[in-house]
């Protein structure tokens, strides 16, 4: 039964939630879904309540992700909840149930997500910035490694090369980023010009790593290139499941960018080294 795995999930989260305002609205969360658990209930005796792997699976993505993108995963199926029940409601005989049904999902629609409104987490404060970082670094750095497919078979060089211009990038970004914050209240200019930083040039590193394990430009490319579609895939998730928005097409419009950037700077990358006759120089 969902009700009693929400009710168990923010339970546990509140009992390892430091945070007092933190803990009391996840404790209000645990008791509202325990009342939508008793309802329920009546209808499925049979029911034994357990702890399930999905408990300990939510605590380890707060660990990992925040508390706000847990309880927005959590969420997420309940628009979906809220039909059926509404389906339900229309079976029930005694008016007294169909009210306790309506205030059930008056706190569906409403109550769980005001609750969760309130949390403030520095993670999510500054996510605009990481976004900001990763997003510009993927692009930006597959197509350096494509442009370097036309110019060079080291991958050496094409690995030092984006290590090199992915630092000179995220230093102007923080730059950016800072200059930016410095005109909003609400966040601090140095934590947003690190927040960017570090996530430009852990992307980087990211992307340039496969350029020092092998020699094949092609291999390193492709790995690379992998890399940077399945990094778009976590933080465009992350992105729609905290702001609520569509992963698909954000997801199909990232990859579509960083492939026709590829494509681009492969295309520049030839023609100068076709130009300049240098290719034959970066072995």
């Amino acid at each position: 039964m969902d009700e009693y795995i929400d009710y168990s999930v923010y339970k546990e989260l509140a009992k390892r939630e430091k945070n007092e305002e933190r803990r009391k609205l996840l404790e209000k969360l645990s008791e509202q879904e325990y009342k939508h658990y008793k309802f329920w209930k009546r209808y499925v005796p049979e029911f034994k309540e357990h702890n399930t792997w999905h408990v300990f699976l939510m605590i380890l993505i707060r660990k990992i992700f925040g508390l706000t993108f847990t309880l927005k995963f959590l969420e997420r199926h309940e628009s979906k909840v809220i039909e059926e029940y509404k389906e339900f409601s229309k079976n029930l005989s005694s008016s007294n149930e169909r009210s306790e049904l309506e205030e059930i999902i008056a706190d569906e629609i409403s109550h769980e997500k005001s609750f969760m409104n309130q949390i403030d987490e520095g993670v999510v404060k500054y996510m605009s910035f990481i976004v900001l970082g990763l997003a510009d670094a993927i692009v930006e750095i597959s197509g350096v490694h494509a442009g370097f497919l036309g110019v060079t078979d080291s991958t050496l060089i094409a690995g030092v090369a984006g290590l090199v211009v992915g630092f000179a990038a995220a230093i102007s970004m923080a730059a950016a980023a800072y200059l930016q914050a410095k005109h909003d209240i609400a966040r601090s200019a140095t934590l947003s010009a690190i927040a960017t930083g570090i996530a430009y040039i852990g992307a980087v590193s990211l992307l340039a790593s496969p350029y020092f394990f092998t020699h094949n430009m092609i291999i390193a490319f492709t790995v690379s290139t992998i890399l940077a579609i399945l990094l778009t895939a976590g933080f465009t998730y992350y992105g729609a499941v905290v702001f609520d928005r569509k992963f698909t097409w954000e997801f199909v419009e990232s990859v579509i960018l960083i492939m026709a950037t590829a494509f681009g700077a492969f295309l520049f990358g030839e023609a100068l080294g076709s130009i300049f006759g240098i290719r034959g120089f970066f072995r």
